[in-house]
């Protein structure tokens, strides 16, 4: 099993590319296009399938990772501002990303608009030789996403306490 890609709901297209390309350094493989809601087209069909009738159109991007995963952006016609976390609820809460420039993308998360929810941690602080580092972020529609400086192997391959 391979991961393919993840669909995100934000609250402004243009916002969201810029977000994602600028400040997480994904890239563009399908910039914004609108999609209407339709029965002509199979992939009228299929979004009626996925969102139900009237959910009238929305606004969709297709960007990748560096390691080949999609992240495919929804920004729909009807639609919240910003995500509400609440953790009681089951369901998908956060992705992760791995980056070598981990300050960096800290540092272009809040200049783009993003947020960041806790103090970088170190995940074996006791030893020297582990230097794996993690953060929860925010992308600018409330969106969590973590943010590893090594491997999830890496990270969790030895003992964890």
């Amino acid at each position: 099993m391979k991961m393919n890609h993840v669909g995100i709901m934000v609250g402004d297209m243009d916002k969201a590319v810029e977000f994602y390309t600028r400040a997480l350094g994904l890239n563009i493989v399908m910039g914004n296009t609108k999609v209407e809601e339709e029965r002509e087209t199979a992939i009228g069909r299929m979004c009626i399938a996925v969102f139900g009738e009237g959910f009238k159109g929305f606004n969709i991007a297709h960007l990748v990772t560096t390691d080949g995963i999609g992240v495919e952006l929804f920004e729909m016609k009807e639609r919240q501002e910003r995500h509400e976390v609440d953790f009681s609820r089951i369901g998908i809460f956060h992705f992760c990303l791995q980056t070598d420039d981990f300050e960096g993308v800290i540092a272009r998360t809040e200049e783009f608009g993003g947020k960041v929810r806790m103090d970088i941690m170190r995940y074996h602080p006791e030893d020297d030789n582990k230097q794996a580092k993690m953060v929860y972020l925010e992308d600018p529609f409330g969106n969590l996403f973590e943010l590893y400086s090594h491997t999830y192997e890496e990270t969790y391959a030895s003992e964890y306490e």
